[in-house]
């Protein structure tokens, strides 16, 4: 069953003069201007922006609308060339979780139309939704506006729900319903891999004619190898040490508490080992208690020997990767796993769960490895692999690199331009059909 549509050089120079000008992105529950890393902040803030930016070189315009949460911010922000963020009130600005906000969708959805009441008709060409309650804004836009609606999940509840972390909590029922509303209305669903192409067919019923694959992408400038020992005093960390780095959300469907019960099994089962590594935690809490993750190490007996870090971004972040041997990525689900692919890039190997995009992100025995299951067994077996054979990780650091390259947010731009060019060119088909 066809779900991929092949992007050569030439659909793409087509795509070019198809006359694509100005698209409305929606992300109503994060600002791509907030901080990865805490929060509901994480990797589709980096896709939103960074595709948004590099749609804006090509020549598209984007103007995003995200849910005001600070009286403070302004009513619109030029994030980049061609690139504006609009806060657009809806409900408190504080107080609200990503549960909370359906019951702000009416207010959301009244001030974007608003906002396109006052400009020329056909001032969009599409709307280009991100997570489900955007589609469910973008979905009456849509048809107000008489545009193309693409709708990109970033994560599906169905999925979430079926690979749910220990103790967590699952998506409710609405986000499932709006999810399954937005799939069957969208005329157009971009995945980020084909597992995720695989995942909205088979849990969504989603027709494969409407679903293009479009990889996500890093910047390979800001995201490169570097000096491991500059990056380690920067940071103050041992020059000597085997550094396993976690970079993200500190919550449970992210699992860094996978990797401490790995790290505290390996302290059993080979010492010697153990006790040269430090584990370094990068990363704010995300709606979830602000110390269980350190009540947890100091459980386990590894409370003295791990360091925590604020959230951070750009160089900062790259430092990061640069000084760890390895980043590991213990997810119970992820679309696709941006942080591995920053890591690849700035020339560190991924130790990563066998899930959803993962196995895309990470080339399994080239640029990092993959771990079948979430046991503390089998991380102990993978972490003692990785960081007990320097061969190995010499060998990933530099297929890590190679592997990342081929992947940029130019890459993903151009394709999803050429994704957008099909919608319009199908809905234009449709209206002048009936």
């Amino acid at each position: 069953m066809q779900v991929q549509h092949q992007r050569t050089p030439a659909f793409r120079a087509r795509c070019r003069h198809r006359g694509i000008r100005r698209v409305a992105m929606i992300s109503v529950h994060t600002s791509p201007l907030a901080q990865p890393g805490t929060g509901d902040a994480g990797g589709m803030n980096v896709y939103v922006l960074n595709t948004a930016t590099e749609l804006a070189r090509s020549g598209v315009e984007v103007e995003i609308f995200t849910r005001a949460t600070s009286s403070e911010e302004p009513p619109t922000v030029e994030a980049a060339p061609g690139v504006l963020v609009h806060h657009l009130p809806a409900g408190p600005f504080e107080g609200l979780s990503k549960n909370d906000l359906p019951t702000q969708l009416c207010a959301f959805t009244g001030g974007l139309l608003r906002v396109e009441a006052h400009r020329p008709a056909g001032h969009y060409d599409l709307i280009h939704a991100h997570y489900w309650l955007s589609g469910q804004a973008g979905w009456v836009a849509a048809e107000r506006w008489g545009v193309p609606l693409v709708q990109t999940f970033h994560t599906l509840a169905k999925v979430k729900n079926a690979q749910l972390a220990e103790g967590d909590r699952p998506e409710p029922h609405t986000r499932v319903i709006g999810e399954e509303q937005v799939a069957a209305e969208a005329d157009l669903l971009i995945a980020n891999t084909a597992a995720e192409a695989a995942e909205l067919r088979d849990h969504y019923g989603a027709d494969p004619g409407r679903v293009e694959i479009v990889h996500p992408g890093v910047d390979l400038d800001v995201f490169a190898p570097g000096d491991r020992g500059a990056a380690r005093r920067s940071l103050d960390l041992p020059e000597e040490a085997l550094v396993v780095a976690f970079v993200g959300r500190i919550q449970p469907a992210k699992a860094p508490d996978v990797l401490l019960r790995g790290l505290a099994r390996l302290r059993r089962t080979d010492p010697d080992l153990a006790a040269r590594i430090v584990p370094v935690f990068v990363g704010g809490p995300s709606n979830t208690d602000l110390y269980w993750l350190p009540k947890l190490a100091c459980e386990l007996g590894l409370g003295d020997g791990v360091q925590w870090r604020a959230p951070r971004s750009g160089e900062a972040l790259a430092q990061v990767y640069r000084a760890a041997d390895v980043v590991a990525v213990p997810s119970h689900n992820e679309s696709f796993g941006l942080v591995a692919l920053e890591a690849q890039a700035s020339g560190t190997p991924v130790l990563a769960s066998r899930v959803g995009g993962l196995p895309t992100a990470v080339d399994e025995g080239r640029s990092g490895l993959l771990v079948d299951s979430h046991s503390d067994e089998d991380w102990a077996g993978a972490l003692r692999r990785i960081l007990g054979e320097a061969e190995l990780r010499e060998r990933l650091a530099s297929g890590a690199r190679e592997h990342a390259a081929a992947f940029s947010w130019s890459a993903t731009a151009a394709d999803t331009r050429a994704a957008y060019s099909r919608a319009v060119d199908t809905k234009r088909a449709a209206q002048l059909a009936s």
